[in-house]
């Protein structure tokens, strides 16, 4: 079992939910972070005031696959959340040694599955 963790502009978070959906994920976890990366934040103009804002809006994704799919879903990730512009996200993936679901108890890839 595999973590995957992408971090994409919160403009591309529905295109990116339904081709994970097609690439096999059964659920995963959003929420609304802050970050940059090489961008550094930007420059905007409020009321005619200048101001640097550094931390911009993200999403990030946390999506718990079984071995034999993260390759398709870290490659819907990719496609869909691409716009071509700098702070498009990334995509980090890590092992998952166990899961477990509260309610039933199941363990692992029953755990996860849909």
């Amino acid at each position: 079992m595999k973590m995957i963790t992408a971090v994409i502009k919160p403009s591309r978070l529905d295109a990116v939910l339904e081709a994970v959906t097609e690439a096999g994920a059964s659920g995963l976890t959003v929420t609304e972070v802050r970050g940059y990366g090489r961008q550094k934040g930007k420059t905007e103009v409020y009321r005619g005031a200048e101001y640097e804002v550094k931390l911009l809006p993200k999403v990030k994704l946390e999506i718990a696959v079984p071995s034999d799919i993260v390759t398709a879903v870290v490659e819907a990730i990719s496609a869909s959340a691409n716009t071509g512009k700098i702070g498009d996200g990334k995509i980090f993936v890590m092992d998952l040694e166990n899961a477990i679901r509260i309610r039933t108890g199941e363990l692992d890839a029953a755990a996860i599955s849909g």
